[in-house]
């Protein structure tokens, strides 16, 4: 087996490939379905008359606060459009509450601060923690979302948990969608921290791969319903709906937080890119269109996720400890390897041209304890690119297991 393992990959690398997969890249077809916006900006007058050019509105345009307001389910009172890219607005407010605190507490500075990390989870949000110097506790993802048993039992006896990264539908990389139960507990729960703090972040709330429109229950509401108003920030974003690099970003959540975040965001920016808001809620319109817009991108993902999917089953269905997710939405597949093959399947792939996402990536502090999850992107590649990669992703796991 091992002889016919190594006599595979190594006619596999004589292919000669060079296919980067280390991030969830929207492909060039995928940004083209947005160029419309070039030609969607007539003229610069919001509709209040508010000269986009300008400074000002700190909070958004109007309109872009509506469409929002529509898409995420909030009113738009209850909605800031800002930046291009959530990303930049989850760590503004983990600074923000590191520097002045949340409404109900004190400044996280000084304190002993930890956050809760759902795993396999986003590496972007733990080097956040990892950078402002926030402790990381994993906590194991199942079908149905975060083990909240575990949650429950942990937040209510440690005042130094502030916080938990959310990725509620179609997890990054998993594709896990959190079962309305599951966002009905991390809204009531008792947590000893009075200033805990969901960091909602619906990346994926628009991107669909099946014709299922998978829904989940609306946190804001439920934390509201539960006596924690205040608990769920939500952060979702154009990103990968029109151009990956010039979207608009938007956080939603209660009163007292968007009037919070008003005050310190107004001490670092006299207002955002109107202009580029203005051109998308011309271009998005309301929610048919951007049902629509997402209708095509999923038309161009689709048959790469059915590729890899289909090159897995045919090379690994038969191979013990191995086993993969498949999403109905998202931008990821989690394959999951025997304990201690992550790591080497990842630099085999690289010698045959395939770079991946690191090993332990989706863990905080880049650890997975058994070197066991691989996260797929295949997005970026062309079909037939993707095709080989998922086959050559195959070979090098089969070596690096035997």
């Amino acid at each position: 087996m091992t002889q016919a393992a190594q006599a595979h990959y190594d006619a596999f690398k004589q292919r000669g490939l060079k296919l980067d997969m280390s991030r969830g890249k929207p492909a060039p077809e995928q940004l083209d379905l947005s160029n419309a916006l070039l030609d969607a900006l007539p003229g610069f007058a919001a509709a209040d008359g508010t000269d986009s050019r300008n400074y000002g509105l700190g909070v958004g345009l109007p309109e872009a606060r509506a469409l929002f307001g529509k898409l995420l389910g909030v009113p738009a009172a209850q909605v800031v459009v800002d930046s291009s890219a959530s990303l930049s607005l989850m760590h503004d407010v983990i600074v923000y509450a590191l520097l002045n605190g949340v409404p109900g507490g004190q400044p996280w500075v000084g304190q002993q601060v930890s956050f809760l990390c759902p795993v396999p989870g986003y590496d972007r949000h733990f080097s956040i923690c990892e950078a402002r110097g926030i402790k990381m506790i994993n906590i194991p993802l199942n079908d149905d979302g975060p083990d909240m048993d575990l949650v429950e039992r942990l937040v209510a006896a440690d005042a130094s948990i502030k916080g938990m990264w959310c990725v509620p539908k179609y997890s990054n990389p998993s594709g896990t969608v959190y079962a309305d139960a599951t966002v009905h507990r991390l809204a009531a729960m008792p947590t000893a921290a009075p200033d805990f703090r969901l960091m909602w972040d619906d990346a994926y709330r628009f991107h669909h791969l099946t014709q299922e429109n998978v829904e989940i229950a609306d946190i804001i509401d439920a934390c509201a319903k539960a006596g924690h108003a205040d608990r769920a920030i939500m952060f979702a974003s154009t990103s990968k709906v029109s151009w990956a690099g010039s979207g608009i970003a938007a956080l939603a959540s209660s009163a007292a937080n968007i009037a919070w975040w008003t005050k310190h965001a107004g001490i670092r920016s006299i207002g955002p890119d109107k202009i580029n808001q203005l051109r998308h809620v011309r271009f998005l319109q309301d929610e048919t269109t951007v049902a629509a817009l997402m209708a095509r991108h999923r038309a161009l993902l689709k048959p790469k996720f059915d590729a890899v999917l289909a090159q897995f089953a045919a090379l690994l269905g038969d191979v013990p400890g191995v086993s993969w997710t498949v999403p109905k939405g998202g931008y990821f597949i989690d394959l999951v390897t025997p304990a201690g093959a992550a790591r080497r399947t990842i630099a085999l792939a690289k010698e045959a041209g395939i770079t991946l996402t690191p090993a332990g990536a989706a863990y905080p502090y880049g650890i997975d304890p058994d070197d066991s999850h691989i996260r797929i992107a295949p997005s970026f590649p062309s079909l037939p690119e993707i095709t080989q990669a998922a086959e050559g992703i195959a070979l090098s796991l089969k070596l690096a297991i035997v």
